[in-house]
């Protein structure tokens, strides 16, 4: 059987010393460049680079900070690796504008243009791609009390829509455009597995989603027991059910791990789909 892979690897490199999964572990440029050579051959499509963490409670800090950590390790993954597509995951206009000159093609916007209306007119004049995310709030508030009147999937296609119009409206063209429904960010744990259950209702926006919800809380249901490091297997229920669901990219910490995953849920749908368009013989049970 023959099929086609749709679904796009954004491996997680995170320089920051307090994200929840995996801060301080990447402490040098050298061992940044290991993570990044080991997520590319074990086939990431994707290097997502940030240097301030976006968990919930989180501070902010200082841009120059920002710059400070992450524009060393473009640089270098750039000049061991220029093949590669690198991503800088920031808030910040002046940040993500720093990294595209070092190399990114992509920024990934977890505030959706909320934080930083400039961050627009950066990826209009550099043409870089341009993931706009939906989040209630802030890291440092978006956990305290969630809550969407009009429901979770019908809210975040609407601000979808707006953050859209404004990054049009800012010289991006459309087709540079990707949008995240911010698993995490600013939803409990009933909207996360709303968004998850109804991610296919997004597409009526026309525009690729990419899923982030690698070893996040909300996985767990609860069970504070299954620590972050052993969320791989849910990591993965929750990456099928996307790539299920349409997902154009997903997000993740363990590019090994989860690659036979991506592999698996393409196959199953594309078996789906050459199932339901072969013709049936006279007399089939349908």
């Amino acid at each position: 059987m023959n099929f086609t892979r749709k679904t796009k690897i954004m491996a997680i490199l995170n320089m920051t010393p307090d994200s929840f999964s995996d801060g301080g572990r990447l402490r040098s440029l050298d061992a940044a460049l290991r993570a990044a050579e080991h997520a590319l051959a074990a086939g990431a499509d994707i290097l997502d680079i940030g240097g301030e963490s976006t968990r919930p409670g989180a501070d902010t800090i200082d841009p120059q900070d920002e710059i400070d950590r992450v524009i060393p390790v473009f640089t270098a993954i750039r000049r061991e690796f220029p093949h590669s597509t690198l991503s800088i995951d920031t808030r910040k206009a002046t940040v993500a504008q720093a990294a595209v000159e070092a190399g990114a093609s992509m920024i990934n916007d977890v505030s959706g243009l909320q934080y930083d209306t400039a961050m627009a007119d950066v990826a209009a004049r550099y043409g870089t791609q341009l993931v706009i995310t939906h989040s209630q709030g802030t890291p440092e508030t978006m956990q305290k009390n969630p809550q969407y009147p009009q429901g979770v999937v019908t809210e975040v296609a609407q601000f979808m829509a707006r953050q859209v119009q404004l990054a049009l409206g800012s010289g991006v063209k459309r087709e540079q455009l990707i949008l995240d429904p911010g698993f995490g960010f600013g939803k409990t744990l009933a909207h996360n597995l709303d968004l998850l259950r109804q991610l296919d209702a997004l597409h009526r926006l026309e525009l690729p989603l990419l899923v982030g919800a690698s070893r996040k809380s909300f996985l767990t249901l609860g069970n504070r027991e299954i620590e972050v490091d052993e969320r791989e297997a849910l990591t993965a229920v929750a990456i099928s059910t996307a790539i299920q669901k349409g997902a154009a990219f997903v997000r993740v910490h363990d590019v090994e791990t989860q690659l036979p995953v991506v592999r698996l849920a393409e196959a199953l749908l594309a078996s789906e789909t050459e199932s339901l368009s072969m013709p049936r013989p006279a007399g089939a049970l349908v």
